[in-house]
């Protein structure tokens, strides 16, 4: 087992220790603050918690205590047994006595549970990690043993090495002409192999030229080739907006021409139907009175024609003249 793994098993004890000191500490809460309540005048129930808190509290001194003493591979002495018993049976005998008071033999074992499982877990626990303590001092010292073997071993290598080194230094003296022949023959062999090198890429450079040359021809021919469908497709669209124009306008001139026509046609009805024989209704009569001021009758014409007054028939007159001159105005 390596160190690794001792320490593996360290942190696993550790966990579980704190796991079930924990779960004992909540449990323990939980069952003596009843019984600290009953017994506690009833302005002072509230510190019922305060006695098993201080108890489990004096529980996780001797945990932890005990757990930096074995690592350190020391002891304390009688004091630190005392109080871990101590603790250990006052968690007990708190847990239980509310059972063991009512006679309740099942409750008494029930609520033993946890109280010694954390006895038997701080024992257990402080020989684990002595052993784990041991482990680690043996592991170590096989260790340290080890790395001083592995030093000599080193010194004794370099001192071969020196001695290699001698050796092939001479060995080295007597092939420097040799090597000095093949260094030369590698540097006209890698010369060559530059230059074909040199010439490879010259040929990809070029070949590459050639085809970025052709590739920038095709681009050019299509962006043509575009360029002439699109003031195609613009000249075709002008056309078509052209002819939209003309045909909107030929429809307006000929609903205008047609309006005109009806309205001429209203005019002649009305002048054509001669003097009133009684007065016209209001909206008959304006219309009348219109006719007549396009066809430049006089107003007393039109008040025969309408049947209303010659009075009423000026106002409507000034009226035509003034929105006539409006007109002119807005067209100058």
């Amino acid at each position: 087992m390596n160190s690794a793994q001792i320490r593996s098993a360290d942190r696993a004890l550790s966990v579980g220790t704190w796991l079930i000191v924990a779960g004992a500490m909540l449990y323990s809460i939980l069952t003596v603050t009843p019984l600290a309540a009953r017994h506690t005048p009833d302005a002072w129930r509230w510190t019922a918690p305060i006695l098993p808190l201080v108890v489990d509290a004096a529980v996780v001194i001797v945990v932890r205590l005990d757990a930096t003493m074995a690592r350190l591979g020391g002891r304390g002495g009688w004091w630190p047994i005392v109080l871990r018993w101590m603790t250990g049976c006052m968690t007990l005998a708190l847990n239980a006595a509310d059972s063991a008071l009512q006679s309740d033999l099942v409750g008494v074992a029930v609520h033993s549970v946890a109280p010694l499982l954390l006895i038997v877990t701080a024992e257990t626990g402080l020989a684990y990690r002595r052993a784990i303590a041991t482990a680690l001092n043996e592991l170590n010292a096989r260790q340290r043993a080890a790395k001083e073997s592995a030093e000599q071993a080193r010194a004794e290598a370099r001192e071969r090495a020196e001695r290699s080194a001698r050796e092939e230094r001479e060995h080295k003296a007597g092939l420097a002409r040799e090597q000095r022949e093949h260094e030369a023959a590698l540097a006209r062999e890698q010369r060559e192999h530059e230059d074909r090198a040199r010439r490879e890429e010259q040929d990809r450079f070029e070949a590459r030229e050639r085809a970025e040359r052709e590739a920038r021809e095709r681009a050019e021919g299509e962006r043509e080739q575009q360029r002439h469908e699109r003031e195609r497709l613009e000249r075709e669209a002008a056309a078509r907006r052209s002819a939209e124009r003309r045909e909107r306008e030929e429809r307006e001139r000929r609903e205008h021409a047609e309006q005109q026509e009806r309205a001429e046609r209203e005019r002649q009805a009305l002048l054509a139907a001669g003097p009133a024989e009684k007065k016209q209704g209001e909206e008959l009569a304006r219309a009348t009175v219109q006719a007549s001021h396009e066809a430049g009758l006089s107003i007393r014409q039109a008040a025969e024609l309408c049947g209303w007054s010659t009075g009423w028939v000026t106002a409507r007159y000034q009226e035509h003249r003034d929105g006539a001159g409006l007109v002119l105005e807005g067209a100058s």
